[in-house]
């Protein structure tokens, strides 16, 4: 007969929780492994609030002083790393509160008057999201600023652009550039935008329907730096929409950081050689020494699943929520604490590269002539100076660029004769926009290639950066 289990274990677990059942809970429930990167923002938040208590006479001046004094003496341990954080106290907040009553005694559980765990978290995580998003804000300004570097310096640099990965027209490569910055800038205020949003303080809502004391959730909302406090005591601790717009515009950004991390990718492959990638942010191979792979690009256009995995788990996790605080919102945060640091990384990455980045300028001017890339110039040449037809410009155009295809040349490189004999009326002028350098500098319109609309964009986004 096998013996009888012990008392209290669990065999799924085995050894590491010998106490059973308890140890399970302990394990399940306890936050304080992550949520206490959040110790600044909940001391914070404590602070603001004892002073506040003070004010409307809730509690005593002297107490809030002790209070104060207390948490300030918390705080410096935990930066200077000597502050022992304890899982049997579940979170950061019974964590803090705990240390206080060491340090201050009696005064300590005065603080959670008129507050609960619901709204202190509630705050807390909106004060972090928000120093977050001023830092993503900050990164994406400094990525902005070295790709004006590069588009201001190769705003005359012709390459080739692509539709479908196939050559499509001349561009250049300041306007390349440009584009990315039109696309992060939209990140920066979808960034604002949720910050903006979320800029109110749920403190004072307590568990979820408000409390009986005085309290003044304006001055908590001021000293904090939110705009005002929340309007409603059930959503002020039922709401992370402030979380998921977060999550929702990092993941727009960390597509975009993927989208330039493929382009990089590609032109630094040995097929395209379009740019070279420094040494900083390319590693070599085991085996093959010649290999000069592009990991930091390669890892930034993996993050975007990391931090879109995110925003779908915490989607999730809200979508079944009934009013107001479930436990399930506890798994808000290590998503998002993780999304937030693979963002952070990408941004300083993806701006290394940006500033290292060096184009292949007599590759770049090859490749814009391939794939008969100034066809369209010629179509609308015939436009603009026979007055044909777009249509029938088109079709002359495939017939001239079907003649040079079966000879093997570049369309600058056919003969007047030749095209003449398509078109009788084509003029030797013709050759004038048949060049790669030639046809970008005609993109005259606003938002267009020529790099005269390069410089004003250029131009226009230094004077908004300041």
């Amino acid at each position: 007969m096998k013996p009888a289990p012990e008392a209290g274990s669990n065999k799924m677990w085995g050894g590491r929780f010998a106490a059973g059942p308890a140890a399970i809970m302990e394990e399940i429930n306890a936050s304080i492994g992550f949520d206490q990167r959040m110790a600044a923002e909940d001391i914070a938040g404590s602070r603001a609030h004892a002073a506040m208590l003070a004010a409307q006479g809730i509690i005593s001046k002297a107490d809030a002083a002790e209070i104060d004094r207390g948490l300030a003496q918390v705080l410096a341990e935990i930066e200077a790393g000597t502050f022992a954080f304890s899982r049997a106290l579940e979170d950061i907040h019974m964590n803090v509160e705990a240390r206080l009553r060491d340090i201050v005694g009696e005064p300590a559980g005065r603080l959670h008057t008129a507050r609960s765990r619901n709204d202190q978290v509630a705050t807390d995580f909106r004060l972090w999201v928000r120093k977050t998003i001023d830092q993503a804000d900050a990164g994406l300004e400094a990525l902005i600023r070295v790709l004006l570097v590069q588009a201001e310096a190769g705003a005359e640099v012709v390459m080739p652009g692509f539709t479908h990965l196939q050559v499509a027209q001349p561009v250049t490569w300041g306007h390349h550039m440009m584009a990315y910055v039109e696309m992060f800038g939209r990140d920066r205020g979808r960034l604002r935008d949720a910050r903006a949003r979320m800029n109110e303080c749920p403190l004072g809502a307590a568990a979820l329907a408000g409390t009986s004391f005085p309290i003044d959730r304006h001055a908590t909302a001021a000293a904090l730096g939110f705009d005002r406090p929340t309007a409603n005591s059930l959503d002020s601790v039922a709401d992370r929409d402030f979380a998921l717009e977060f999550l929702s515009a990092a993941t727009i950004c960390a597509m975009h950081l993927s989208r330039l991390s493929e382009e990089l990718v590609i032109w630094s492959s040995a097929q395209f050689r379009f740019a070279r990638l420094s040494d900083r942010f390319s590693t070599g191979s085991s085996i093959m020494p010649q290999k000069r792979n592009p990991d930091a690009a390669e890892l930034i256009r993996a993050k975007v699943g990391r931090i879109m995995g995110a925003l779908v788990a915490l989607s999730t996790v809200m979508k079944g929520l009934p009013l107001t605080y479930s436990k399930d919102m506890q798994e808000d945060k290590e998503p998002l604490f993780d999304a937030a640091d693979a963002l952070m990384l990408s941004l300083a990455a993806m701006e290394g590269m940006v500033r290292d980045l060096a184009p292949n300028v007599g590759r770049l001017a090859e490749a814009a002539g391939q794939g008969y890339s100034t066809a369209t110039d010629l179509a609308d040449w015939l436009v603009r100076v026979l007055g044909m037809p777009f249509r029938e410009a088109h079709h002359v155009t495939g017939r001239i660029v079907a003649l040079a295809e079966a000879k093997g040349v570049d369309l600058s490189a056919l003969g007047l004769a030749e095209m003449q004999g398509v078109e009788p009326r084509i003029t030797a002028a013709v050759f004038e926009v048949l060049t790669p350098a030639a046809s970008a500098a005609s993109r005259l319109s606003h938002g267009g290639t020529a790099p005269a609309r390069v410089r004003e964009q250029i131009a226009r986004w230094k004077e908004m950066l300041g």
